[in-house]
């Protein structure tokens, strides 16, 4: 069995990225398949991977209780800045355009499923949805409870400054105005909860931020204050999280 991962003759409609195939013979250059109507094609070694049906078993009899993907959103001006963006709404840059484009061509790759986009407000992570749903064709919808945590007086501060990595230990402060990491991971640890409730019949991707990615890693990984603090995600990286 195959997946087929490239497509280089773009105008064969009988494959596309992401179909799997049985192998039906071998040539120098690849291998010999049978299309979506039945008419043999000949693939090159590129455009495809063999697949490991045992283990593709029982992997997916490990993870049955279901899984979803989180992606946080491309780079932001305050990103190239060094800035803590925070609930500020701060938008792409060119290259977190392109970055965004790039994850949804990934995620037809290497054949991810979803049936739908949960993403954050702000406008960074919704560009970046917007840009993974017309790459993919993942319908989204908005999920306000994806919004990045306000960090009150820190926002446009330095985001590597010693202070504003102490008050990340403080899970009970709100930052002069902002919300404290405990009514953060109450809204999301309730999202999480309710994502799974579903996870066998739907799979999501959520498209939000560095300080719901730590929420959410801790909603799967004990943390202590200090590693929840230093955990974070790159931009546009895809994290996959099986309940």
């Amino acid at each position: 069995m195959i997946k087929i991962i490239k497509k280089n003759d773009e105008f064969n409609s009988e494959y596309d990225i992401g179909d799997t195939f049985e192998i039906t013979g071998t040539w120098y250059g690849g291998v010999h398949i049978m299309g979506k109507t039945g008419v043999p094609v000949s693939l090159d070694k590129d455009e495809y991977m063999e697949m490991d049906i045992e283990a593709d078993a029982a992997s997916e009899k490990k993870n049955s209780g279901g899984h979803f993907y989180f992606v946080r959103h491309g780079q932001t001006v305050w990103n190239v800045e060094n800035k803590i963006c925070g609930a500020t709404d701060i938008a792409l840059t060119e290259l977190g355009h392109q970055q965004a484009i790039e994850t949804g061509k990934k995620i037809l790759k290497e054949g991810i499923k979803a049936d739908e986009i949960l993403y954050s407000p702000l406008i960074r992570a919704a560009d970046t949805a917007r840009h993974i749903s017309e790459v993919t064709g993942i319908p989204m919808r908005m999920e306000p409870r994806l919004i990045e945590q306000n960090f009150g007086k820190w926002e446009s501060t330095p985001r590597d400054g010693a202070d504003f990595k102490k008050a990340k230990e403080c899970f009970a402060v709100s930052h002069e105005g902002g919300e404290s990491t405990l009514k953060l991971a109450q809204r999301i640890y309730n999202l999480l909860d309710d994502i799974r409730a579903e996870a066998d019949k739907k799979t999501y991707i959520l498209v939000a931020h560095n300080g719901i990615a730590r929420v959410v890693k801790s909603y799967f990984t004990d943390m202590t204050n200090e590693e929840y603090a230093a955990f974070g995600v790159k931009n546009c990286e895809i994290v996959r999280f099986d309940f």
